[in-house]
């Protein structure tokens, strides 16, 4: 994850990944086993030139892709995957796309019987260890939670120096008033959800998401808790994930929820949750929803992609981003399980202008 500092930059290198979707759903790689079409499943493998691209000047574009260190790169139209490059099948940490995912599990917990957003900390009984919660932290909602507005400004598992160096103070704002990028209130809120559906995140998206939109690579035993005791009561909760099935969530999001003619998530939910409620950088006009990065409509961002939407990455380095008026939905990922990793950085916005300008 990265710092609101820097999130501006990072923007215009997620805006070249961003621009690639619509070139770089090309061809596969030659070095990727060739899948095969299997509409059956939800997905169907294609030919470029079947939707109006060209595998020959998106060749150029996987060479790039290749020297700027990605280890996969896929992208869809409405389901259709013409971009399918690198170890598309190994599982990766997803780092801070572990948000989208957990919203996506509060979507089909929501109401009767489930979770109820305007529950508070207090009424739910959520603190923490010393400083515990204050009285005034503990008005903040699970709404609040999902937005990133908790005001709740208490130290949290698997936060980097960014977000440590700029936490705001304490009680400098009140719950609902203020967006910080905050791994307490996305920790807090996993918490939340096992207490009170009594299920655990990794076993739940199994059996309520993944399995249902056929994904490949997926399992619970490759996801894992992290504890930090000496910080915090609430643990974060990783998920690792292959290119794959990345692919396959983004366009179940794209679709509005539905796989196969069954609805998974409430469609009301997607569009809920992909709404803004803060405006996280003014430049690009990039908000924030429940756990999604969001390209509202209008906004500098949405034209110069040609389509509003919303995104998530992992240190800057992982990407999922869906443009539903486009159907089109990309992942970029890079491996980051070693002591050292690439970053494509500003590359990859030239990365993304070489692609989408691989039309026939």
């Amino acid at each position: 994850m990265f710092s609101q500092s820097r999130l501006a930059s990072k923007a215009f290198t997620l805006l070249g990944i961003v621009l690639s979707i619509g070139a770089i759903l090309g061809g596969c790689s030659k070095s990727d086993p060739v899948e095969p079409a299997t509409p059956e499943d939800g997905l169907e493998y294609v030919i470029p030139e079947e939707i109006g691209w060209s595998t020959q000047r998106l060749d150029s574009a996987k060479v790039i892709a290749q020297q700027l260190g990605y280890a996969s790169v896929m992208a869809a139209y409405d389901g259709k995957v013409f971009f399918s490059w690198g170890e598309v099948s190994r599982n990766l940490s997803v780092h801070s796309i572990r948000k989208p995912f957990l919203s996506a599990l509060y979507g089909n917990h929501r109401g009767a019987g489930g979770i109820d957003l305007s529950q508070t900390l207090e009424q739910l009984g959520i603190d923490d260890i010393p400083p515990s919660l204050t009285p005034q932290e503990k008005l903040a909602t699970v709404r609040e939670l999902l937005q990133s507005r908790s005001g709740v400004y208490h130290e949290a598992a698997a936060e980097d120096s960014s977000i440590i160096n700029s936490r705001p103070a304490r009680g400098s704002h009140p719950h609902g008033t203020f967006y910080f990028y905050n791994n307490w209130d996305f920790n807090a809120a996993g918490t939340i959800y096992r207490l009170q559906t009594g299920l655990d995140i990794f076993d739940s998206f199994k059996s309520e998401i993944a399995d249902r939109i056929h994904m490949q690579d997926f399992a619970a035993t490759n996801c894992n808790y992290q504890y930090e005791p000496n910080k915090s009561d609430h643990p974060a909760y990783h998920f690792r994930m292959s290119a794959r099935d990345m692919l396959r969530f983004g366009v179940l999001f794209q679709r509005g929820g539905v796989w196969l003619g069954q609805q998974v998530i409430p469609s009301s939910w997607i569009v809920e949750s992909t709404t803004s409620y803060s405006l996280i950088d003014s430049a690009l006009g990039v908000g924030y929803g429940y756990m999604w990065r969001t390209i509202p409509a209008g906004s500098p961002f949405a034209q110069l992609i040609g389509s509003s939407g919303y995104f998530h990455t992992g240190i800057g380095v992982h990407a999922l981003i869906v443009l539903p008026d486009l159907k089109i939905v990309l992942v970029q990922r890079v491996n980051t399980d070693g002591a050292t990793w690439p970053d494509p950085g500003e590359a990859g916005m030239q990365l993304g202008l070489m692609i989408i300008n691989a039309r026939n």
